[in-house]
């Protein structure tokens, strides 16, 4: 008999499949910028001795890890056969638990007051071990799941272009940003606020534009994955701090560590999904676009939230171990 689906409630997710979102390569362009602005605001507070501390002490670093790479993809594959939406919903939820953390996480973890040192690592190291483990992780669960489903195609990710990115986006901002905070410290002390602050609207600007483009389309199809997308990225927040929790990592580690998890770098699951050499335009992918997109747009509301709480709940023994 065969079974149906937990979330047929909301409407057919079926639907979804023939949208097309307006994503262009401006407003790629302005997300980058809007993440390097980030990255340097938050590079501000970083010193070398930090990063020291987690070469000492890779413990934190190795379940950031295994928490983004092998338990969210592990627990979106668990949830997908439990709510057992539409394919191409289902295979977007699963690209998206296979790709890196996103940058923002790093601002969410500096207004958290969470290891902003630690963080940054994760983000970088994730990234870099996407260029194997965000194609392997969507053959591997997107096969479990749907074996002979057409959206299961090879994902390739150029090397060159992926270190491109990451090094523009990430690697500049950041050692600038050190540079700035160790070279300058009065004028880091004075600019550091306001810049966060900055990084804050900029960042949210960029995400109500994005909205707006695609305004009517979310108005009209929210409704069908809101809750979807809210379970899904409430199960990566609480992963990612329970797994460490239970092996006696430090509270804010353990914070650090929910963040980087919860914080997926949807982008780049819409830069493949809308790559026609990855994924033919003939097939129907507006499943797997809609619960990118509104990844992107919810993971930062849900982190912004999440570290608000975070912040004004002070921990009594700061110690990142």
């Amino acid at each position: 008999m065969q079974s149906t689906p937990l979330l047929s409630l909301f409407g057919n997710l079926e639907q979804l499949d023939t949208i097309r979102l307006n994503f262009n390569q401006e407003s790629v362009n302005l997300m980058n910028i809007a993440i390097a602005f980030i990255m340097f605001g938050v590079a501000l507070s970083i010193k070398p001795q930090h990063f020291k501390i987690l070469a000492l002490n890779p413990k934190p670093v190795l379940l950031g890890v295994v928490a983004q790479y092998f338990l969210l993809p592990a627990l979106t594959f668990l949830l997908v056969i439990i709510l057992h939406p539409s394919t191409a919903v289902a295979m977007g939820m699963i690209l998206v638990a296979a790709c890196p953390g996103g940058n923002v996480s790093n601002l969410i973890s500096s207004i958290s007051k969470s290891n902003v040192t630690l963080s940054v690592s994760l983000t970088a190291i994730t990234t870099v071990m996407s260029l194997f483990m965000t194609p392997f992780n969507f053959a591997f669960w997107g096969g479990l799941y749907a074996k002979h489903s057409p959206l299961l195609v090879p994902i390739t990710i150029d090397p060159v272009e992926m270190f491109r990115t990451v090094f523009l986006i990430l690697g500049i901002p950041v050692i600038v940003g050190m540079f700035v905070g160790m070279k300058f410290p009065k004028f880091t002390k004075m600019v550091e606020k306001p810049v966060q602050a900055a990084s804050i609207i900029f960042f949210i600007g960029f995400i109500v534009a994005a909205l707006a483009g695609n305004f009517n389309l979310f108005l009209r199809y929210i409704h069908l994955i809101f809750f979807l997308v809210l379970i899904h990225n409430g199960l990566a927040f609480l992963s990612g701090y329970f797994l460490p929790k239970s092996l006696k990592v430090g509270e804010i580690n353990c914070r650090t560590i929910s963040i980087e998890t919860g914080i997926q770098n949807s982008g780049l699951g819409l830069a493949l999904i809308f790559n026609p050499r990855i994924f033919p335009p003939e097939l129907h992918l507006g499943g797997m676009a809609f619960v990118a997109a509104w990844w992107g747009i919810w993971h930062i509301v849900a982190g912004l939230l999440l570290a608000f709480y975070w912040r004004r709940r002070i921990v009594a023994s700061p110690a990142l171990h």
